[in-house]
């Protein structure tokens, strides 16, 4: 084919010059819709790491309270998990000045990276991070390949430790159409536009925060948190009584302190293997008297090494008697029933007597019911045993008598299900006040549980200017102008319930606490 002789002129060539440009340009060109949406993910990811980050500063705090406390168990964990933040730390700092350098080098020297106005620049990221001087691609990745297999060694379960070398990995990435795989940080920056490259350095960022809170979690739950802690590990002997009546049978546990029930430790008395695993040691007794014995406990850890815990302990041989003890408490009350126990070991029930001065004590079953009778004047019970054909006196023990301590104010209200709550002060619905009928007073320790008759009470609201307005209650019961307030007031508003006067089953009037009450 013959040669083309034609010659362009200076203006035509410029025009053809025009025409290749402005088709890389359009060919180059970004949505700005696309660059839109980039932005939008950067503030969702941004929002994001905040988030990640209190959580993290909140296990991070619960690891520093426990070491407060426990300061020999806790500080090793608390120094790795300050390892570790410190890590993270500075590698979330890496990656924040390289966004930084990106946006500098679009915007100039005055570039934010929280307003970008080159947003389509698709130079300054492969200027920053692939160009031979700043080699900051480069660098990055080796970071966050030290961090990675860092982070990882300190989650123990194998799928979120896949998750975190996942979402952390740095290796060649091959673009579809190519043959060759590209290194991490050509596949990642190279023809990006600003925005995109600072996208992807924010969702970095994500990642680097999960695998701490991972490594974080893992170091707490070490230290076994919210269980009770221990910091060492005792052999205790639990007998069921160290007082055996001769003829008798002696029984204790030998346990360990926090013991494993899938790894129970060897136990050997007087230098013999006890003969059951549940630590339980008898023998029968044949003559009265104080005997010791001794032993330890073999203990298998994980590593195969074996620990051993000595024990030593004793126990008395002692001839029948009586014990007496209060069933609810170590002192009686007047006006009220007092459970009592009383037994003599190795007599029937129905050969066990007793009685009591100031106040007086009948059996019902195999208990006792003392009622004293003079606050301040001790009560004597002497028990008597009919042993051998002929009744004696095995006991005779004293207990002080006092008046039955204050009861507590509360709003009765039914919760869940049904049951009946009692709100003794702090916040309640509206719902739930203006539906109560009124004031009740108990005495609920768990080791008395005494109702007692409220007689009155007062309840204190106050005005828009602080001004109080007392109402007077209908006995127990809210009255109309008090349940009238009630429907006034508004969310985080208060009034105290005060003046509140109760009688118990003693026949005393007493005045109570007053009730500090806010609508929730």
């Amino acid at each position: 084919m013959a040669e083309s002789v034609v010659r362009l002129s200076p203006r035509q060539k410029m025009i053809n010059l025009m025409y290749i440009v402005l088709t890389a340009m359009l060919a180059l060109n970004v949505s700005s819709d696309v660059l839109d949406g980039f932005v939008q993910v950067e503030d969702g990811l941004a929002r994001t790491n905040a988030s990640v980050g209190r959580r993290n500063d909140a296990v991070y705090a619960q690891l520093e309270a426990f070491t407060q406390q426990n300061p020999e168990k806790g500080a090793p964990w608390l120094a790795k998990a300050s390892e570790v933040r410190r890590h993270a730390s500075r590698l979330y700092e890496v990656v924040d000045s390289l966004k930084k350098a990106i946006v500098v080098e679009a915007d100039g020297p005055e570039g934010d990276v929280n307003n970008i106005n080159r947003r389509d620049d698709l130079e300054a990221a492969a200027v920053v991070m692939l160009a031979p001087g700043a080699n900051g691609g480069r660098l990055l990745r080796e970071s966050i390949d030290g961090y990675r297999e860092y982070v990882s060694a300190f989650v123990a379960d194998s799928v979120k430790r896949l998750s975190i070398e996942e979402s952390l990995s740095t290796a060649p990435f091959r673009r579809p159409g190519t043959v060759n795989p590209q290194p991490w940080e050509e596949a990642k920056f190279e023809n990006q536009p600003v925005v995109a490259a600072v996208t992807l350095l924010t969702k970095l960022q994500n990642d680097i925060r999960f695998a701490e809170g991972e490594a974080l979690a893992n170091l707490l739950a070490a230290v076994d948190a919210g269980d009770v802690r221990v910091n060492e590990i005792n052999a205790f002997v639990i007998p069921q009584s160290r007082m055996v009546m001769r003829g008798g049978k002696y029984s204790a546990n030998i346990v360990l302190a926090a013991v494993d029930t899938t790894a129970r430790p060897t136990i050997f008395v007087g230098g013999k293997q006890l003969g059951n695993e549940h630590g339980l040691y008898e023998l029968v007794t044949s003559s009265t008297g104080t005997f010791d014995y001794n032993g330890y406990l073999e203990v298998a850890h994980g590593d195969g090494s074996t620990t051993r815990h000595p024990f030593s302990s004793s126990y008395t041989v002692m001839e029948p008697s009586a014990t007496v003890s209060a069933t609810m408490m170590n002192v009686l009350y007047a006006g009220i029933d007092n459970p009592m126990s009383i037994s003599v070991p190795g007599v029937a029930m129905n050969g066990v007597s007793a009685t009591m001065t100031n106040g007086t004590l009948t059996r019902k079953g195999d208990e006792w019911i003392a009622r004293p009778a003079k606050i301040g004047e001790n009560a004597t019970i002497t028990v008597t045993a009919t042993i051998d054909g002929r009744p004696q006196t095995v006991a005779t023990t004293s207990f002080r008598v006092r008046k039955l301590p204050d009861p507590v104010a509360f709003i009765t209200y039914s919760g869940q299900n049904g049951a009946k709550e009692r709100f003794k002060g702090g916040r309640i619905s509206k719902t739930l006040l203006t539906t109560a009928p009124g004031i009740d007073a108990a005495i609920d320790d768990d080791m008395l549980n005494i109702d007692f008759q409220v007689l009155g009470f007062s309840t204190v609201f106050f005005d828009q200017m602080g001004n109080a307005i007392p109402e007077v209650s209908q006995g127990a019961s809210f009255s109309q102008r008090q349940k009238d307030q009630f429907r006034r007031l508004s969310r985080g508003k208060r009034f105290y319930i005060s003046g509140i006067k109760a009688k118990g089953p003693d026949g005393l009037v007493r005045e109570l606490s007053p009730v500090e009450v806010i609508v929730n």
